[in-house]
């Protein structure tokens, strides 16, 4: 079938260089493309299996019932720092 489109100019340029590359016609790889796209976009996505990991005992140094107010403080020496920087 014979139709005409509009390629954006780096697309064109790819598949060009793609074309001079493999020594298929222009026409060839404008097709493969699209074929390879069309046919990747009906492919289930690739699952995968999340294994949890220990990150053992909390340390005893750290009070874990006041962790946000540490992180608050920390916020706020951080953009304390950062104002001061402006001045």
């Amino acid at each position: 079938m014979r139709t005409t489109i509009t390629i954006d100019d780096r697309l064109a340029s790819e598949l060009k260089r793609l074309s001079a590359e493999t020594g298929k016609p222009f026409k060839s790889v404008l097709n493969e493309t699209l074929r390879a796209g069309l046919h990747g976009r009906n492919k289930p996505s690739t699952s995968y299996r999340l294994r949890p990991a220990s990150l053992g005992s909390p340390s005893a140094a750290a009070d874990l019932d006041k962790a946000l107010q540490l992180a608050d403080e920390l916020e706020d020496i951080a953009l304390r720092d950062k104002l001061e920087q402006r001045k």
